[in-house]
């Protein structure tokens, strides 16, 4: 009994020393300065004292028991221990020495992590024995989570794969469930014809490139498992959200997307704006569409056991890249409603509808929350920054106001500006009509009394339904016309304002009739309007050949008295005709009517009315008139009125001259 007692004294000394000695292991072993034949002594002095037991007192049987199962279980750690401590002595990746080294690596991490489970199902005692393996295996398992989460970021970057938008192939989303890594190629189709789809008639994963190698997926996969497993998720996610960030800011260097602030954008001049605008709707929907919806696939395929994990380490790692797309848009929602960006801005607002559906979708759960709220809200500043400029473009036209007469009487800036902005937004009429319920005109602006071809037609116009955007582009092209005729006001020259007048119309009535407008404004705005222009190329007619016409009537030139015509009066009849003529030659051949067809058809009507009215004349007066007296004949007159309009001034004391 003496023996005994005498023992324990020195059990607890040797235990105390072999404590001691662990610690010192311990804490050289976390030197880094250690070279690795250093730390494989270590690591081995480790496992040596760990395997040590000491001598204990006779205990009962079942005590006995209890005492082989904690021989076993150290036994058991000292193993995995002795595997996971090899891979800390070497700076080699486990995965660059292959699988059967990777996957060996795991199945000891989790047989220390089934370890840690059955000693924490034990009624520990502090200071205990099992107490302690537990310490031991916890710290083991510590380092074994630092590694594997260096050996899944070195997976994820390393085999990154090269993202090339104009030259990738693409995952059909129906092969996702055969989980073979295949890629299908879609053939002929650019990357342009794929992000131009409608993206409700396909699911948001339809074009799925790879973003890492598919090889390493599964192992990526089983990382995962195992440090969700070992209650080390957090610094799983966090090492797949800071690689995915960087592949995701990387995309967008190669998409060109510059990180602008809004300051940034509001300063920009309108050609350098408009050239970022078209490249982030490009950026938009390739990002979108095949960048984002590749993200969510991989996140959904490593973290495919672990429930809404994808979902929110998707959401964590793509949220920056696309808010930063974003705020793009919302500086240009805030920026001045400028006609000229209307265009854009509703390209703009389209793309970023269209997408919407996708996004929502990928963005489904709580996570994604803050990304659909600010799509959304960015889509509402865009639309109504896109009412507000149309708006705006409006209030353009009537407030036109020019000093001096546009020259020549040709085609207006104004008019070709208004007529070709119409006929673009005619394209976006669908939007638009969205965009400006509320917005609608009471009624169309009517039509001068003086210039109504068909009051029952107008009426019966004005009771059918007529879109919102219909409403305003009535309504813009009734402000056009006033205007104009503002402008022909400021015209000397009747005649010219006339032109003028009769030009513009025939470019606004030609353009409607002959491009997509005809469906929104109808026929018998076409009709009204090519009886408008009709009209005032009679009034040029009248008022410019009336009075030259004049000379050649017969009123007057009978002498007093008698039946006899007075050659003297003939004769300055005849002269004061020509001489009228040739200012007219001289002025309009100045003037322009572009329109080569209304050209000749003025010509036309002018040479029939002046033609005939001169040929008749002279030969009325054939007996009383010498050859001497006709300065010009029939037909060359005709020959110089196919000289007017043409935009160029002449005279005939050149070669025209007889």
């Amino acid at each position: 009994m003496g023996d005994c007692e005498s023992s324990v004294p020195l059990m607890e000394e040797e235990e105390n020393l072999i404590a001691a000695a662990q610690n010192i292991v311990k804490a050289l072993g976390s030197n880094r300065t250690l070279t690795d034949d250093a730390r494989k002594i270590l690591a081995d002095l480790g496992s040596q004292l760990s395997s040590i037991t000491r001598v204990s007192e006779p205990e009962d049987e079942g005590a006995g028991e209890t005492e082989e199962q904690l021989i076993e279980l150290e036994e058991e750690l000292n193993l995995v221990q002795s595997k996971v401590m090899n891979w800390e002595v070497g700076k080699s990746m486990i995965w660059d020495c292959g699988q059967e080294e990777a996957y060996e690596y795991l199945r000891y991490v989790d047989q220390g992590r089934k370890l840690i489970e059955r000693l924490e199902s034990l009624n520990l005692v502090k200071g205990s024995k099992e107490d302690e393996l537990l310490r031991r295996a916890t710290d083991l398992l510590q380092t074994a989570m630092n590694r594997l989460e260096e050996e899944f970021t070195h997976l994820l970057v390393h085999n990154r794969q090269p993202f090339e938008p104009e030259h990738m192939s693409f995952r059909s989303s129906e092969d996702d469930t055969l989980d073979d890594g295949s890629i299908v190629s879609f053939g002929d189709d650019s990357i342009e014809d794929v992000v131009h789809r409608d993206s409700m008639s396909r699911s948001s994963g339809e074009y799925i490139i790879e973003l890492v190698h598919p090889d390493v997926i599964p192992d990526l996969r089983c990382i995962a498992n195992l440090m969700f497993d070992s209650n080390y998720g957090r610094e799983c996610s966090q090492a797949f959200i800071n690689v995915r960030k960087d592949g995701l800011d990387d995309c967008l260097f190669i998409l060109e997307v510059e990180k602008l602030s809004i300051e940034d954008v509001l300063k920009m001049e309108w050609n350098s704006l408009n050239s970022k605008i078209r490249r982030w709707i490009r950026a938009m929907k390739i990002f979108v569409r095949i960048y984002l919806a590749s993200e969510k696939w991989l996140s959904d395929q490593i973290f495919s056991e672990l429930e809404a994990v994808g979902s929110v380490c998707f959401a964590e790692a793509s949220k920056a890249s696309i808010l930063q797309l974003l705020n793009f848009g919302e500086a240009i929602a805030i920026g001045p409603h400028q006609p000229e960006k209307l265009i854009r801005i509703l390209d703009m607002y389209e793309v970023l509808a269209d997408l919407i559906p996708d996004i929502d979708a990928m963005y489904s759960d709580e996570a994604g929350l803050c990304v659909r709220r600010e799509c959304q809200d960015i889509l509402r500043s865009l639309g109504d920054c896109a009412k507000a400029t149309f708006l705006e473009f409006e209030n353009a036209v009537a407030s036109s106001i020019s000093a001096n007469p546009f020259p020549g009487g040709g085609i207006h800036h104004l008019t070709r500006y208004v007529m070709n902005y119409m006929k673009t937004l005619i394209d976006y009429s669908k939007t638009l009509d969205e965009l400006l319920k509320g917005h609608e005109k009471e009624e169309s602006v009517p039509i001068l009394p003086d210039m109504t071809p068909d009051r029952e037609e107008e009426n019966t116009d004005r009771r059918s339904y007529i879109s919102p955007l219909a409403q305003h582009f009535r309504s813009f092209t009734s402000i056009l016309e006033c205007n104009l005729e503002d402008k022909a006001r400021l015209y000397k020259d009747e005649s010219l304002g006339h032109l003028f007048l009769m030009n513009n119309i025939h470019y606004m009535a030609e353009k409607v009739k002959n491009s997509n407008l005809r469906t929104l404004l109808g026929d018998g705005w076409i009709r009204k309007h090519n009886w408008k222009f009709q009209h005032h190329a009679m009034s040029y007619e009248r008022a410019t050949w009336s009075s030259i016409l004049s000379f050649l009537r017969d009123e007057g030139l009978y002498n007093p008295g008698s039946n006899s015509i007075s050659r003297t009066l003939l004769k300055d009849r005849l002269n004061n005709f020509y001489l009228s003529f040739e200012d007219v030659y001289k002025s309009q051949t100045g003037w322009s009517i572009p329109d080569s067809q209304l050209r000749e058809d003025l010509r036309i009507s002018t040479s029939l009315k002046v033609i005939q009215g001169y040929r008749t004349f002279v030969g009325r007066h054939t007996n009383h008139i010498s050859d001497k007296h006709i300065k010009y004949t029939a037909d060359d007159l005709e020959s110089f009125l196919l000289d007017l309009f043409e935009g160029s001034p002449r005279s005939l004391h050149g070669s025209h001259r007889k």
